[in-house]
């Protein structure tokens, strides 16, 4: 059984990750094609009798962080009942848990209900979080094995290696604990040829707990490349992918999105760190999409460097309707800071290349860098009332452990022996990594810029749904709609909720 642990609904009820896992498609699809084992795909972050779509600002507001630490320590919430329950339903004999470091928390508790159905199971740990803190994550007594990297080949063999009685030292890409100590396999060689992966959905049917409350959107996510060649010093892709590039084909690609197409999927987003970093695959994907897919829309990341008019436009004719832009800060010395890679300057004229293109722009910022200051996150908010997008989406930088960033605010002493994973994660409201604004006023100014792109983002929605209409693009509008007004409920439940619990108080 493999299982993404529950993050958004830690925090809000109606939260539920409507997504298929990428991890969870592709480890599920390995072992169902490479070996005889019985296996399940659960995500445990979908909320089969709610299905509504995660609300961003829930995860702002104080009330919302005091759920999730309430949620996170108590073993008789509902989340965790209906894991336990999925855990007795299936009684599997090796349980993989996918985790990132902010829901590392979350996999520690399914591992603890794991051990307590039958502490003879097998904890095996992948994701980012097994390779960036390794040694941290097989501190937790509930986890068994770690899988280093990519996991595929590696799950494969172990679960080759538990059937045939071998050892886990026999198996490459794993860490685990031998005699008190932690021991490590010699490291896993990435899969040369990315066609040979089954496809996600494929294996959909067979493998996905709750399959059928789906809707077909939640499949509609894609890979067509592992690995980043660039170095942001706040990202750790390159620890898992490594930063050399391997791209699937294009006919390979194409044959997926096909598939998703005939189970009713009409928008799909490409998954990769950054899409098309090379023109020439651009162009070679795009131009077979045009032809095979011409009825489908899709969406992407990429960055300020990839836009280029020529691959812009190849990829607005083969139906990208949205690209979503790591711009980050609005200060030169920062981005040169975080290894970035472009200039602020540069990032205006990409955003309106790729608007005038017809396509829509989504872009990202994030504050609290370990050198910013009050005068460089000032820069940032002009940046964002500037740039020329339709959506901005704010993050406040984490220092997850095992980045380059996590060691640089150690050494400016914004980081302690007493990090706790816990509380902190890109929408926290305790994240303050800065060395030069004190707490108190960074969170003023945080507020600031929650307000500013709440004003720039209300700006935008209604500009996007006349595009979309005007484009007939009827399915994403009756999305956007939809979104909408799950976030209106959202916002009048909590506000009556507040109001009710006032007056329970008074």
């Amino acid at each position: 059984m493999i299982i993404d642990p529950p993050f958004k609904r830690l925090y809000h009820d109606n939260a539920s990750l409507v997504k298929f896992p990428l991890a969870l498609g592709y480890l599920s699809g390995a072992v169902l094609k490479w070996t005889d084992w019985e296996v399940q795909a659960y995500n445990a972050d979908f909320n089969p009798k709610k299905k509504a779509i995660t609300i961003d600002n829930v995860t702002r507001i104080k009330e919302g962080m005091d759920r999730y630490l309430r949620t996170l320590e108590d073993p008789a919430a509902p989340v965790w009942a209906e894991i336990r329950s999925a855990i007795a339903e299936f009684n599997p004999d090796v349980i993989g848990i996918s985790s990132k470091t902010q829901n590392f928390p979350s996999a520690m508790r399914v591992a603890r209900i794991a051990k307590e159905h039958d502490p003879g199971t097998l904890v095996v740990l992948g994701g980012p979080h097994a390779t960036l803190s390794t040694m941290a994550a097989l501190d937790c007594p509930d986890i068994d094995v770690a899988v280093l990297g990519e996991g595929e080949t590696t799950l494969v063999e172990l679960l080759e290696a538990r059937e045939n009685g071998a050892p886990p030292s026999e198996v490459a890409g794993l860490a685990y604990r031998q005699d008190g100590r932690k021991v490590f396999t010699p490291p896993r060689t990435n899969i040369a040829d990315l066609d040979e992966l089954p496809f996600p959905a494929e294996a959909a049917p067979r493998v996905l707990r709750d399959y059928a409350s789906y809707p077909a959107e939640a499949f509609g996510y894609v890979f067509s490349a592992r690995g980043c060649p660039y170095a942001c010093t706040f990202c750790e892709s390159k620890a898992i992918w490594t930063q050399t590039t391997r791209w699937r084909s294009p006919e390979n690609v194409v044959r997926e999105l096909k598939l998703l197409m005939e189970r009713g999927v009409r928008y799909v987003y490409f998954d990769d760190d950054t899409f098309g970093i090379h023109p020439r695959y651009i162009e070679e994907l795009c131009s077979l999409i045009e032809t095979e897919c011409p009825k489908l829309k899709w969406g992407c990341e990429i960055t300020v460097g990839v836009v280029k008019e020529r691959s812009v436009e190849w990829m607005r004719r083969s139906g990208c309707v949205r690209v979503n832009i790591g711009i980050e800060s609005g200060n030169n010395r920062i981005l040169r800071s975080v290894k970035k890679g472009h200039t602020i300057e540069k990032a205006y004229p990409a955003v309106d290349l790729c608007r005038r293109k017809g396509i829509e722009v989504g872009a990202f910022f994030m504050v609290g860098f370990p050198w910013e200051t009050e005068e460089t996150l000032r820069d940032t908010l002009t940046a964002i009332e500037k740039i020329n997008a339709d959506n901005i989406m704010l993050s406040i930088f984490t220092p997850y452990p095992g980045s380059e960033l996590f060691q640089v605010c150690k050494e400016l002493g914004v980081v302690d022996d007493d990090f706790d994973i816990t509380i902190y994660n890109h929408q926290s409201p305790e994240n303050c990594f800065t060395a030069f604004i004190p707490p108190e006023r960074f969170k003023e100014l945080v507020r600031e810029a929650v307000s500013v792109v709440g004003r720039k983002n209300s700006r935008g929605r209604w500009r996007r749904a006349v595009m979309m209409l005007l484009h007939r693009d009827f399915y994403r509008t009756r999305h956007m709609a939809r979104q909408f007004l799950l976030t209106r409920a959202a916002w009048y439940s909590a506000r009556v909720f507040r109001r009710l619990r006032l007056r329970a108080s008074a």
